[in-house]
């Protein structure tokens, strides 16, 4: 007989290896920065952004909102923790301009995320209606996040060429989006359903513009490249 809960631990724990990937695949970006000791214009705002993400579907995760999750804690804690080495390295490198405005974001966020704790725990007092309030806020995040992808895509469109959109992120965006919407399908969860499902169409729209416009793509062309990653972790 099919172990159903044990297909889907393996389904969430491969789930983990693709958005770890997802996770780690600006580090070539931070290596730079350190090396010239200077962010440039590379922006914070995917990162600070990416944070929030990563508490909201952290505390989602947790018992006593939505039991039975431990796989979306591991990897958004672990999420968490990468984002916060990515800010740091931007706080340390940036100007006291741009180090105020990242700043005065993290200081709105840990008031969001404060206010979204504390209004849980005290108002909501099942785990059914815990699981809804922050499922729709995370599906919100993550709508939120789409942001970057469109305007990549948008520029592919407008250009002509796929130079910056890597093939490796778009397909692993894709099995990302693929992998999470199975293990939501697996045990019925619609607040990880929606934005992978999401996800995967996204991912999908970037295979398709890259297979469109690989041909028409000028490789030697030395355009400047866009300041901000496309990093886009569902869950």
């Amino acid at each position: 007989m099919v172990n159903v809960e044990a297909i889907r631990i393996i389904v969430g724990i491969i789930g983990n290896v693709i958005s770890f990937f997802l996770f780690t695949s600006p580090f070539p970006t931070f290596v730079k920065i350190i090396k010239q000791k200077s962010v440039g214009e590379f922006k914070a705002d995917p990162y600070v952004a990416t944070l929030l993400n990563c508490a909201m579907w952290s505390f989602y995760g947790m018992p006593f909102v939505h039991p039975d999750s431990v796989l979306i804690i591991t990897i958004n804690g672990c999420g968490f923790v990468i984002e916060l080495i990515y800010i740091a390295i931007f706080l340390t490198y940036s100007s006291n301009a741009k180090r105020r405005r990242i700043l005065i974001a993290l200081l709105v966020e840990v008031i969001l995320f404060a206010v979204v704790v504390f209004v849980t725990l005290h108002f909501l007092h099942t785990t059914e209606g815990r699981s809804m309030i922050i499922g729709i806020l995370c599906i919100v995040c993550n709508i939120i996040m789409y942001a970057s992808p469109l305007t990549i895509m948008k520029m592919v469109i407008k250009t002509k060429s796929v130079k910056y959109m890597p093939f490796t992120l778009s397909l692993a965006n894709f099995c990302n989006g693929i992998v999470w919407f199975i293990y939501a399908l697996i045990k019925f969860d619609p607040y990880i359903l929606v934005p992978n499902g999401l996800g995967s169409i996204s991912g999908l729209v970037q295979l398709i513009l890259y297979a469109t416009y690989y041909k028409t793509t000028n490789w030697d062309e030395e355009d400047e490249k866009p300041k901000s990653e496309v990093q886009l972790s569902d869950v």
